[in-house]
């Protein structure tokens, strides 16, 4: 690791250790560097359009890294969604954002049986690394593992980091909470995270009117699928969801009908 490597690594572990601290852009080396280029040993996650590594820093502490899927429209759409959502965003409730990459390469590529070049796009994401897990681990069975003392714990963090969220100053609509992105550190305290699907309002608006409304069945408010608005109302019917599966301890099948 060069010099530059190196200072940008210590800039990692400073963000890190310091949560008031803003995000920052990080090389693609060092994300190469820390995740082990990407290593399938390194994977702790994948979804629909990302794939999550598990990176250790210099000093053995650990991030977790997003890497998002090579998709046209939707790469840029949901990193420009997540980045604009979480950077001005610090609550204990919300998964802490260190950095963002955004890396463009010219690569040669077989085409049509001729070599060409072609741009690579990277878009990645870096947050504090939660060993305990989603909260979707948890809702197992009837006890689903916890106390009542830590559900209740769960629950409460959840609404204090959702209200954070609709009450900033240009108020934040999650649009994807479910248990899936609720995340758990090591004395359990539950973070909100990926805001892929996130729209973010000025300070006058309290909807936004669209024609692509994204959402998990299930944990999507039914009302708002044929409606094309968008409002805080629908990550309170989420929220609602996701309490009465903490309560009961496993996860409802959603109704499709």
């Amino acid at each position: 690791m060069d010099n530059f490597q190196h200072s940008d690594l210590l800039a990692l572990e400073t963000a890190l250790g310091e949560e008031s601290r803003d995000p920052i852009a990080i090389p693609i080396s060092v994300l190469k560097a820390i995740t082990n280029n990407f290593s399938d040993a390194q994977e702790i996650g994948c979804g629909g359009f990302e794939t999550v590594y598990k990176g250790t820093l210099g000093n053995g502490m650990v991030v977790a890294v997003k890497k998002l899927h090579e998709n046209v429209g939707v790469l840029s759409k949901n990193f420009n969604s997540e980045v604009d959502c979480l950077i001005e965003v610090k609550h204990k409730n919300i998964v802490q954002f260190l950095g963002y990459c955004s890396d463009t390469q010219k690569v040669l590529r077989s085409f049509q049986g001729k070599n060409v070049w072609a741009e690579e796009r990277q878009k990645l994401l870096c947050f504090e690394y939660l060993s305990k897990g989603s909260l979707a681990d948890y809702l197992t069975g009837p006890s689903c593992g916890l106390r009542w003392c830590t559900r209740y714990r769960i629950i409460r963090g959840i609404c204090e980091g959702l209200h954070y969220l609709h009450h900033h100053h240009q108020p934040i609509i999650h649009l994807d909470l479910k248990p899936q992105n609720i995340l758990l550190d090591d004395n359990m305290v539950a973070k909100i995270a990926d805001f892929g699907l996130s729209r973010r309002l000025s300070a006058r608006q309290s909807r936004i009117l669209t024609k692509n409304i994204a959402g998990t069945p299930g944990y999507f408010a039914p009302e708002f699928i044929n409606s094309g608005v968008i409002t805080m109302k629908m990550d309170i019917y989420s929220l609602g969801v996701i309490i009465i599966e903490i309560l009961m301890g496993f996860k409802q099948q959603p109704n499709l009908d």
